[in-house]
């Protein structure tokens, strides 16, 4: 354990200022939904069973991924303490 070593309290701002990145990740899934959409008809096509079976595990976790995002994005913001509330017991500086 390292000795006279101070942990910051948060400011209290984190809330306001803090961005979610739940747009980026939505796009970025579309485009990785695309993809793997067009890697699974295209193997499958090309009778590359094995790449075609990966491209459609792959669209099933993108898939998945999307659902949880969009949840996220349709729940909204949520309740964050203010700055009186620490975010955690403040650590005990005994030996």
């Amino acid at each position: 354990m390292q000795t006279g070593v101070e942990i910051a309290m948060r400011t209290g701002s984190e809330p306001t200022t803090a961005r979610s990145a739940l747009r980026a990740r939505l796009w970025l899934s579309l485009w990785g939904l695309a993809w793997a959409l067009f890697g699974t008809v295209a193997f499958t096509i090309v009778g590359r069973t094995g790449w075609a079976i990966a491209c459609g595990v792959l669209l099933l976790v993108v898939t998945i991924d999307l659902v949880v995002i969009i949840r996220h994005i349709r729940q909204g913001p949520h309740y964050q303490p203010g700055p009186d509330i620490p975010p955690y017991r403040p650590p005990d500086n005994r030996p």
